[in-house]
């Protein structure tokens, strides 16, 4: 039977034939009349196919109507409950965030992934990952930009715990150090898409006064604030260094410099 589109299950030559069929006893008895809308060239169509569907075919003694009740209508099964959705694929590798993006936006796996190749299966509403043919996420699609989509459970365990933390309690615990301490924490918990990703570097910076004291590290916090050198690593370098014991930028002091035969000195220019 012949429908206003022919499926694509079907023989090329066979659809061929549909077309040549559609020309010679829709298109072509159609091809002098004038419509004025879309919609009554639609009905005349209909027409015209219900009658080419009526139709006996030579040497079959049946129409096309009475083939597909017989032969094709009895196999036809169900349509889906759930319209199909268009998607599309996408290969990533897990952050060591444990995030992977998805047209630059970011979506959470298992922290156990970390490194591991995966699958997205990205649709207007939902991204899907697949790690070896299984599924190991699915989010709510997001279209914002630089964001990130992050579910608790993918968080490793010492995220977790200090889920119930607040920044406003670490900052207090990284005052009790100094101002700059604190500032600088405040600015590395800003600077993460979750807050608890930046617990980690803060507890490590308020450590380290336990090694070098801390009016030490609030000096290297106060050096590393003036660079917006916002991290555990660069306090701890300032500190290994001995950055924080020299004068900052900008203070007034200078520093002496050293006698040697290649250094002319100010009164050469005298």
């Amino acid at each position: 039977m012949i429908h206003r589109a022919q499926f694509s299950s079907v023989s090329k030559a066979k659809v061929e034939n549909a077309v040549l069929q559609v020309e010679r006893w829709v298109i072509a008895p159609l091809r002098n009349r004038t419509f004025h809308s879309l919609a009554e060239a639609n009905r005349a169509i209909a027409e015209r196919l219900e009658w080419l569907n009526d139709r006996k075919m030579k040497g079959l003694d049946a129409s096309r109507r009475e083939l597909f009740a017989k032969h094709d209508l009895p196999a036809l099964g169900a349509l889906p409950h759930v319209p199909y959705e268009l998607a599309t694929w996408k290969t990533a590798r897990v952050n060591i965030d444990y995030h992977i993006e998805v047209e630059r936006h970011y979506y959470s796996v298992s922290y156990r992934l970390i490194g591991e190749r995966v699958e997205a299966r990205v649709t207007s509403s939902t991204v899907e990952v697949f790690h070896k043919g299984r599924r190991v996420a699915s989010h709510v699609r997001s279209f914002r930009k630089g964001g990130f989509t992050t579910a608790d459970c993918h968080r490793p365990a010492s995220h977790r715990a200090h889920l119930e933390w607040k920044p406003s309690r670490i900052i207090s615990w990284a005052r009790e150090t100094g101002p700059a301490t604190a500032s600088l924490v405040a600015g590395i918990m800003a600077r993460q898409p979750h807050p608890e990703m930046g617990y980690r570097s803060a507890l490590g910076i308020m450590r380290l006064a336990g090694k070098f004291g801390t009016a030490r590290v609030e000096a290297a916090s106060r050096r590393a604030l003036s660079a917006g050198a916002f991290s555990y690593r660069s306090v701890k370098s300032i500190l290994q260094s001995g950055l924080d014991q020299l004068p900052e930028p900008g203070s007034g002091e200078r520093m002496a410099i050293p006698a040697h035969e290649n250094v002319r000195g100010p009164d050469y220019y005298n």
